[in-house]
């Protein structure tokens, strides 16, 4: 499996090349500059592993939840990158690949991905690791405020993402004592979608480019002062 992953969704701007099994990674802090970075990024992976986009089988990004912007810049490159290549596209859920990164860091297990969505409201996802070491989720992404996200039953979750810090006290009494100590605050990286994203290959889970979507989990886009998602 040869695939090229990216992820603009949020404050890091990151991409990645999976060559089975091996992966490669440019990380930078985006600071609005995804537009700029990605690209080079995605040319540098190319060329310093001499293959070619016609040589991938996919290519995979971090589809939402995140910032708007951000989302829609994912979904055009790797729209132009898949159509320009004759190949299909993996979309790959933001919360996902940020919980698969807690457990590349942490091994632990039982994780509760949190972004700020801004407007009082988080991004959340439940998520345990398999027997395969890839994360499954517990229930579908959503949007919710923190004092109404939905609990998974049983102890052991670890708190992770950026949504934790915005809403660490309101979450925490929330989750209850079903929480463990610490918290993790990694960003999404493209390495943990193209982990995430080979498996789905395999699995034969791809989109054609021309209905790859962003997901942004809510229909209210817009807000005076909103600058994420």
């Amino acid at each position: 499996m040869k695939l090229l992953a990216l992820d603009t969704s949020g404050d890091a701007c990151s991409a990645a090349l999976y060559l089975d099994g091996a992966i490669e990674q440019r990380l930078e802090p985006a600071a609005r500059r995804h537009g700029a970075l990605i690209l080079p990024m995605l040319q540098s992976l190319l060329e310093a592993a001499g293959i070619e986009l016609a040589a991938l089988d996919a290519i995979a990004f971090g589809c939402g939840p995140g910032s708007f912007t951000g989302v829609r810049i994912a979904v055009a490159v790797a729209q132009g990158a898949a159509f320009g290549a004759g190949r299909p596209t993996v979309p790959v859920s933001t919360l996902a690949a940020l919980a698969q990164g807690e457990f590349r860091r942490t091994g632990r297990r039982r994780l509760l991905a949190a972004l700020d969505a801004r407007m009082g409201e988080v991004y959340w996802g439940v998520y345990e690791v398999g027997a395969a070491g890839l994360v499954e989720a517990h229930g579908a992404d959503l949007v919710a405020p923190p004092t109404a996200v939905p609990v998974p039953a049983g102890g052991g979750w670890c708190g992770v993402g950026p949504g934790w810090a915005s809403y660490r006290e309101a979450l925490a009494a929330r989750v209850g004592g079903g929480l463990v100590p610490g918290l993790g605050e990694g960003v999404c990286e493209a390495r943990d979608i193209a982990l995430l994203a080979a498996a789905q290959a395999r699995a034969g889970h791809l989109v054609a480019p021309e209905l790859a979507r962003p997901v942004y989990l809510r229909d209210r886009v817009t807000h005076p002062g909103a600058g994420g998602g």
